[in-house]
């Protein structure tokens, strides 16, 4: 019987169990879960990969603590532009979107890029025109406000530093070092189809219109069922130098490894030695799952039909 699976990542990073409070970490693993099930009642109805990933990643977006959606980071000129990819291993269809503004839910304007469209990608202004053609959910600039993302950026104000959802003491005892927010899911359903999807609030106080890897096909987000379906999260501009969701799928078609041994070889071997810092997760058309980081810890978990059930946030946890 063929192997149903879901794996979700809510950004990877310096996250260190001595930095958080407890009730932090259950409202995070919560989160996680939440979005596990979003995606796996799908999966288990005998949905399509495609929708799992896309329901497990709007559950997130709509969740203020991840940076995605309605929890994204403010730029240089004070608002959020978010980023957002999905793609289905099937028949290697795939929507994009970037420097989207006052959209609830990046995932699904990627996704009707990728279903009712003649592109792969849109960006900014036209893709919000597309958007409101299509009947995508808008919010108000108060929408995505939070008083914590609020207080990041105006530490980092009239300076050309920026942070990867970088918080410091203040704003709740959030985490006090990096953290790379971006979030993501892949699913393997019935039939043996498999899906990525990635959606990103970017970075804080960015500036010139920057676009990481989240968006971009083959770097952040990848999916072909004769390989593997993967979603990345870390430092965007190393992992679109080393093309790195392909890089796995290469590794898997031309060179014969498992999903874990190619997704080990990009994360832990090629990234590094280009200063690469995050990680990614994986799935294969077997429903195989794999979750892996070089950062300190990952926010991500796992479900699948032969009873893994998995939320962790450190590197200690499996």
């Amino acid at each position: 019987m063929q192997k149903i699976s879901l794996a979700i990542h809510g950004g990877a990073g310096t996250i260190l169990k001595d930095d958080m409070t407890p009730e932090l970490e259950r409202a995070y693993l919560q989160g996680l879960a939440d979005a596990l099930e979003a995606g796996y009642v799908i999966l288990e109805a005998g949905g399509s990969a495609t929708n799992a990933v896309k329901a497990a990643v709007v559950s997130l977006e709509d969740n203020v603590l991840f940076n995605a959606g309605r929890g994204s980071v403010f730029t240089k000129e004070g608002v959020q532009e978010m980023d957002a990819a999905i793609m289905a291993g099937k028949d290697l269809t795939a929507g994009a979107v970037a420097g989207v503004r006052n959209v609830r839910n990046p995932v699904e304007l990627a996704m009707e890029v990728m279903c009712n469209s003649n592109h792969v990608f849109l960006s900014g202004r036209g893709a919000n025109d597309f958007a409101v053609r299509q009947g995508i959910k808008l919010e108000p600039d108060e929408f995505f406000f939070s008083q914590f993302r609020f207080d990041q950026w105006k530490q980092m104000q009239g300076s050309d530093d920026y942070s990867l959802d970088h918080t410091q003491q203040q704003t709740e005892e959030l985490i006090k070092d990096k953290k790379f927010g971006t979030v993501g899911a892949v699913a393997c359903d019935c039939n043996g189809n498999i899906a990525a999807a990635t959606s990103t609030g970017g970075m804080t106080n960015k500036k010139y219109g920057r676009i990481g890897d989240s968006p971009l096909i083959g770097a952040g987000t990848y999916a072909n069922n004769k390989t593997c379906a993967i979603s990345c999260t870390g430092h965007g501009e190393p992992f679109i130098r080393s093309v790195a969701a392909y890089d796995v799928s290469c590794l898997m078609e031309y060179n014969g490894m498992t999903l874990i041994k190619a997704m080990n070889e990009v994360v832990n071997i090629k990234l590094p030695k280009m200063d690469g810092e995050g990680g990614m997760i994986g799935v294969d058309a077997a429903g195989n799952v794999a979750l892996l980081f070089n950062s300190t810890g990952m926010y991500r978990g796992a479900r699948s039909s032969d009873g893994r059930n998995f939320t962790g946030i450190y590197k200690d946890q499996i």
